[in-house]
C-alpha cells in the first residue's frame, strides 16, 4: 500500500485499491479467508466493539437487511478487536446471521491494513468497505465513532458495482420461461 491507497483525513483505503486478502477466526475453530469470498461482492464492516450501544444498533440493522445485501449476492462480515468468545455471545444475543471475525491477535492487524484502526483506544474505527467480485474496493467509508452510518451507501454501492445485474423476480422468471417455450 502506497500513502496514495487511503482516504483522505480518514485514513482508510480508497475505492480502486485492492483490498488486502487477510484470514480471521469467525469461531474458535474455523477461520474466514476474504479471498474465499472471491466471485461475489463483500461488505466489511470494521466497528468498534462488541456490547456497545452504537455497534449494536449498526449491526442489527445490518442484520435486519440481510436479505436486500443477498439480493446483490454479497456477503457481509462483521470486524473488530473482540475475541471469538465474545463475538459468539453477541451474535446469539442479537441473533445475527453474518459472521463476526475476530482481529484480536495480533490484535487490530486487519483494521491497520484497511487503515481502521484507531491507535489511542486500541478499537477499530466504524469503517464501511464494498468489494467487488474481483476483490477491489469500490466504495469506503468512515463514519465518526458516535454515529451509526447506516446502510444507504453500502446499497447505493452494491447498486453501482460494474457487470450488476438485477437480481430476477419469480414473476419474471416465468414469464421468461413462458416466453422461451416454442
Amino acid at each position: 500500500m502506497t500513502e496514495s491507497d487511503f482516504a483522505p483525513g480518514a485514513n482508510i483505503l480508497l475505492a480502486g485499491t485492492p483490498a488486502p486478502d487477510f484470514a480471521l477466526n469467525a469461531t474458535p475453530d474455523q477461520v474466514l479467508r476474504l479471498s474465499e469470498l472471491r466471485g461475489r461482492p463483500v461488505i466489511l464492516v470494521f466497528y468498534p466493539a462488541d456490547w456497545s450501544p452504537v455497534c449494536g444498533d449498526q449491526v442489527a440493522l445490518y442484520n435486519e437487511i440481510l436479505p436486500e445485501f443477498r439480493e446483490h449476492g454479497a456477503e457481509i462480515l462483521g470486524i473488530s478487536v473482540d475475541g471469538v468468545w465474545c463475538h459468539a455471545a453477541f451474535a446469539r444475543d442479537r441473533n445475527l446471521h453474518f459472521p463476526l471475525l475476530a482481529d484480536f491477535e495480533p490484535k487490530g492487524a486487519v483494521a491497520r491494513q484497511y487503515g481502521a484502526y484507531r491507535e489511542g483506544d486500541g478499537t477499530s474505527e466504524r469503517a464501511l468497505f464494498v468489494l467487488d467480485a474481483e476483490g477491489i474496493i469500490r466504495w469506503s467509508f468512515c463514519s465518526p465513532i458516535a454515529v451509526n452510518p447506516g446502510a444507504d451507501g453500502i446499497l447505493k454501492a452494491l447498486d453501482s458495482l460494474p457487470g450488476k445485474t438485477a437480481p430476477p423476480r419469480a414473476e419474471s422468471l416465468r414469464q421468461d420461461t413462458a416466453e422461451a417455450r416454442p
